[in-house]
């Protein structure tokens, strides 16, 4: 007979389930699909990506300064990250404001890893910022007019600021019950921005916002911008990290892991602190004096035509652009004008810093025109008078102080041969009008234009070109001449006098 030996069953203890992080991805994906169902969110979404088209699309677009688009591409995504803050923070109070706080003690996700799912619910808009980034960039980058470089690091700068605004929102969930203090921390934030924060230069504490904007009357060569957007890029992740690991750690996430994580992000912020806040590169002031000064060291000059074009390595590419315009001026002038050896010399003042506003003086060499470093819409009609003004003047200096009626040849001159001249003389002068006195713009110094002289121009603008052409390039030399009234120019070029009005016959008014 056999015996059977059954072994007792062992009485199991109380059992936990897992502590899987799947749980975690799986709220993190819920959550952010949620942000990017909510209609605010997705009303900037839209817009943001209308704006890009619309920005890319513009005439002013065509000649883009990479070195500048990178920068353009940091102030919308600050619009993105506060949406991206507000519903992150909407997401982690949802359970306070819904009353079910309590069912999550049955749960396997604690409360810091939950969030954790709420820090990570951030990062796919932080990717489509960066996708939307790069489109944007990529598209300027890729047309014909385009000149410098661009730089990662600033390009970083948008969906770094939107993952920062992100794990804020989480944090001020866990730090704040009432959903009305995020809106209220917003408005703080805007209005330290606008009113508090310190002027704009290069105060380290500029530094620490997310965004830094550094804009001038001069667009810069890549190698003299001196910004440290690398060290302001480290700066933000180390922000943002330790604003994620410090939600984790007043969530209850108090692990010796976090703990060291929160001091090495914190260390990582600092390091990008005192990185961003050295201020300008000593090597820098000299290469920005240097470039100021004596241009020709650095300059790399080409020729086009009967003419040469000397232009800021970067921007070699756009001398053709300048060419086309100098060549139609010329083409309209008479007597010796029409055929003069001009040099064209791209001209910009470093010397203080990328805020700067500064004019230009104008050249006193013969047949020298100065080009500025941006091109494009206005740049374009007012490159034109300043071609204009050196064939009737002989120099720029003298051109800028041209008040008589050789104003009337000199604007004829600059906008007879564009495609749209009315318009083309409401962009080149002040108050963007085409009656009464104004100033005009050039490269370097404005001068200034009568009513009568507006009045004349307007007249022969209307005409078709070759009618005034060949009375300008017959009566050349009268025309150009500091002696001849304003009603004899009228006389010559067919326009019928105002009077007897000597308005504009000379400077003495």
């Amino acid at each position: 007979m056999s015996t059977v030996l059954e072994t007792p069953a062992r009485t199991a203890g109380p059992t936990h389930p897992p502590r899987s992080w799947a749980a975690v991805f799986a709220l993190a994906r819920f959550e952010a699909r949620e942000l990017r169902m909510n209609m605010s969110f997705l009303a900037l979404a839209v817009l943001y990506m209308i704006w890009i088209v619309w920005q890319t699309t513009q005439s002013q677009s065509d000649f883009p300064i990479l070195q500048n688009v990178d920068r353009g591409t940091q102030m919308m995504p600050v619009l993105i990250g506060l949406a991206v803050m507000l519903n992150v923070n909407r997401a982690v109070l949802r359970s306070r404001r819904r009353d079910t706080d309590r069912h999550f003690d049955v749960l396997v996700v604690e409360p810091w890893r939950r969030t954790i799912a709420h820090v990570l619910s951030a990062v796919p808009a932080a990717l489509f910022t960066a996708v939307c980034v790069t489109v944007q960039f990529t598209w300027a980058a890729l047309k014909p007019g385009a000149a410098g470089h661009g730089s990662p690091a600033e390009l970083a700068v948008g969906p770094l600021t939107v993952l920062l605004f992100g794990v804020l929102g989480a944090l001020f969930g866990r730090l704040f019950l009432s959903v009305f203090a995020a809106p209220i921390l917003l408005v703080l934030l805007l209005f330290t921005e606008a009113f508090v924060a310190p002027p704009s230069g290069s105060n380290w504490v500029n530094w620490l916002y997310p965004v830094v904007s550094e804009s001038g009357s001069d667009s810069f060569p890549s190698d003299l911008l001196s910004r440290p957007a690398a060290w302001h890029a480290l700066y933000l992740i180390g922000l943002a990290l330790s604003v994620a690991l410090l939600a984790v750690l007043v969530s209850g996430g108090r692990s010796t892991v976090v703990k060291v994580a929160v001091a090495g992000s914190l260390a990582l912020t600092l390091v990008g602190v005192a990185g961003q806040s050295g201020g300008t590169p000593p090597g820098s002031t000299p290469a920005r004096e240097r470039a100021s000064v004596t241009p020709e060291e650095i300059r790399k000059c080409v020729e086009h035509g009967r003419s040469s074009y000397c232009a800021f390595p970067e921007w070699t590419g756009r001398t053709t652009d300048w060419a086309a315009v100098v060549d139609r001026v010329q083409n309209l002038a008479g007597g010796r004008a029409g055929g003069e050896r001009l040099t064209v010399d791209q001209r910009l003042d470093a010397r203080y810093g990328l805020e700067s506003d500064s004019t230009l003086s104008p050249s006193t060499e013969p047949g020298h025109v100065t080009v500025r470093t941006d091109w494009g819409g206005n740049r374009v009609p007012e490159f034109a008078v300043a071609v204009a003004s050196v064939l009737v003047a002989g120099d720029e200096k003298a051109g800028s102080e041209v008040c008589d009626a050789r104003v009337v040849t000199v604007m004829w001159l600059a906008l007879g041969g564009d495609s749209d001249p009315i318009s083309a003389l409401r962009n080149v002068r002040l108050d963007d009008s085409d009656k009464g006195a104004a100033i005009v713009l050039s490269p370097t110094e404005p001068f200034s234009m009568s009513a009568e002289q507006t009045r004349i121009v307007v007249e022969l603008l209307k005409k078709p070109r070759y009618d005034v052409a060949g009375k300008v390039k017959a009566k050349w030399t009268e025309l150009t001449s500091p002696r001849t009234s304003m009603a004899r120019v009228a006389e010559i070029l067919g326009v019928p006098a105002a009077g007897k009005t000597t308005d504009g016959d000379s400077c003495d008014r």
